[in-house]
């Protein structure tokens, strides 16, 4: 067996481990009864199934059926030079390869931060070596190592119209990718959990660990809205399939300074 994956976050080991470090974390958690692997075989075994769907135009999305570990929704974006495979799932199979090359060259292969890694070298030994990004910040969740993985901080033009950037906030390293030619041409970001699109439809979430409830502060929350300002964009994407709509860069906005005034004990008489 090449590598394994763990059952709870569905990330890539070289090796077997006492416990992914992972979810071992605060921000993820370990089940009850202990830390428990598999293998994109047995996976495959029982089942699992990948579907690629058209979320809009040049913007596909991927899941598994069952959902392999956290769960994710993997985004494809679409491009004339390429495409960006973003967020990878946990699983994979010789189908779900084809339906994502279908869609064109994938010429990156990114995860927001290290919950969503996936199976991201399997990917790209799949689709022909494709480079995986990783955040240098991030680069000690690796767990399985591979010359296809390439360090980059800051911000990262990626394809035309395909902008990575870094707020950090969940993790130091987490990203989200501006999209300008999305939302029929008024941009769209793809904000994995760094910036979390709630049920409502009409606001967001900024949190260290979103399982285990604890919260970042109003002043980093100010600083990952902010480090969007410079982009428009008036739809958001989440990683489970939730969205903003309509409107995200104000909502964005709303989101963040309700979250500070809360954090500073500005509406403490509410409660």
């Amino acid at each position: 067996m090449s590598f394994w994956i763990c059952e709870t976050c569905a990330v890539e080991h070289s090796e077997q481990v006492e416990v992914c470090a992972i979810c071992a974390d605060e921000r993820q958690w370990v089940p009850a009864d202990g830390q428990h692997w598999t293998t994109l075989e047995a996976l495959s075994a029982a089942g699992y199934k990948v579907e690629v769907k058209e979320v809009e135009p040049g913007l596909h999305g991927v899941t598994s059926t069952p959902s392999a570990g956290i769960g994710q929704q993997s985004m494809v974006v679409q491009t004339a030079e390429g495409n960006l495979l973003w967020d990878p799932i946990g699983y994979l199979d010789d189908e779900a390869v084809e339906q994502v090359r279908a869609l064109g060259e994938v010429k990156a292969i990114i995860a927001s931060h290290p919950h969503m890694y996936g199976v991201q070298v399997e990917w790209s030994k799949r689709l022909g070596g494709v480079p995986v990004y990783v955040s240098e910040a991030d680069k000690q969740w690796v767990a399985r190592d591979d010359e296809a993985i390439k360090l980059w901080s800051g911000t990262l033009d990626l394809l035309p119209g395909v902008t990575l950037i870094q707020p950090g906030g969940h993790f130091p390293g987490s990203a989200v990718v501006h999209w300008a030619e999305g939302a029929e041409g008024k941009g769209v970001i793809l904000a994995g959990d760094t910036i979390f699109a709630n049920p409502d439809r009409t606001s967001v979430s900024f949190m260290r660990s979103y399982p285990n409830r604890i919260p970042l502060s109003g002043a980093v929350v100010d600083r990952v809205a902010k480090a969007l300002d410079v982009f428009e964009y008036d739809r958001l994407y989440g990683n489970f399939g939730a969205s903003i709509p309509v409107d995200a860069r104000a909502v964005v906005r709303f989101s963040a300074d309700r979250h500070a005034a809360w954090a500073r004990g500005h509406y403490d008489h509410l409660t």
